[in-house]
């Protein structure tokens, strides 16, 4: 891949419009040519003239995750970097976006300097902190649903049937955002 960041394209999918505003600004100024899309949807328009080398993909928006349109990108170009961005980190999601063909993942905050370091290979950190305590009951919970969700497809009904909850409530505790470590 050209590491020359002036003729590299990049395509920016995420609904929230203030960090897409910020970090759109922050890549163009870093000589890039980029399309900023607020859904997936939105994403799969702008990608019939627009084919780019690099993307930042928000997992959880409005309509569509932007998991799905992973296998699109590869096949518009197969050595374009994607990072998943998302505030609503889990292992499980991580693990899927890398086997459908993910670069990295990332969980927001993130600033365009980490994000750019991601997309262009910073090697992995062997001294990254290890947390000296598990995971909390409600992570380990949440991260669980996550897991089970997955392999379901995003069914919610039958990821219900599979956790032995009732749908509402798994809806309920959908809705909620993923309990926070302490570290």
């Amino acid at each position: 891949m050209d590491t020359n960041s002036s003729a590299l394209r990049f395509l920016i999918v995420d609904d929230d419009e203030t960090f897409s505003r910020v970090l759109n600004r922050a890549i163009k100024r870093r000589g890039y040519d980029t399309a900023v899309a607020g859904s997936a949807e939105q994403a799969l328009e702008i990608l019939t003239e627009f084919t780019p080398d690099l993307a930042t993909l928000d997992l959880k928006m409005g309509g569509a995750s932007g998991i799905t349109l992973i296998p699109r990108l590869k096949a518009l170009n197969p050595d374009i970097r994607i990072l998943i961005l998302t505030g609503y980190a889990s292992i499980s999601t991580a693990v899927e976006a890398i086997k459908l063909g993910a670069t990295d993942y990332l969980a927001k905050p993130a600033d365009t300097d980490q994000i750019l370091a991601k997309l262009n290979g910073a090697e992995p950190d062997p001294d990254v902190e290890i947390a000296d305590k598990p995971m909390s009951v409600g992570r380990l919970e949440w991260e669980h649903i996550q897991k089970v969700l997955t392999e379901h497809d995003g069914n919610i009904s039958a990821t219900a049937r599979a956790l032995g909850m009732h749908r509402r409530t798994l809806q309920r505790k959908l809705q909620k955002r993923p309990v926070r470590e302490e570290h």
